[in-house]
């Protein structure tokens, strides 16, 4: 279930990054999700995870001002990831 919870909110950060009027902004998002994608491996903790944790933080604070909608969904991929014990 979890997994599943991932690439959904991963799929609604892509759509919400098109949406972007900043290219920075758009790449900082698509740099994320990549990330996230690349280094959750859905079997738990593993090395890495927490600069992972720390990376979606940063994000939010960047994102909470001008984009509410990217950081409601990165709210979300957070409490994922910390249900899943990473």
């Amino acid at each position: 279930m979890s997994e599943q919870k991932i690439n959904d909110a991963l799929g609604a950060l892509r759509e919400e990054g098109e949406r972007l009027d900043s290219p920075e902004a758009r790449e900082r998002l698509t740099n994320l999700v990549e990330n996230i994608e690349q280094n959750v491996d859905y079997t738990g903790v593993s090395e890495g995870h927490q600069d992972l944790v720390e990376d979606v933080k940063e994000a939010i604070v960047h994102f909470e001002v001008e984009h509410p909608s990217v950081t409601g969904i990165l709210n979300e991929v957070i409490m994922t990831l910390s249900n899943m014990g990473i």
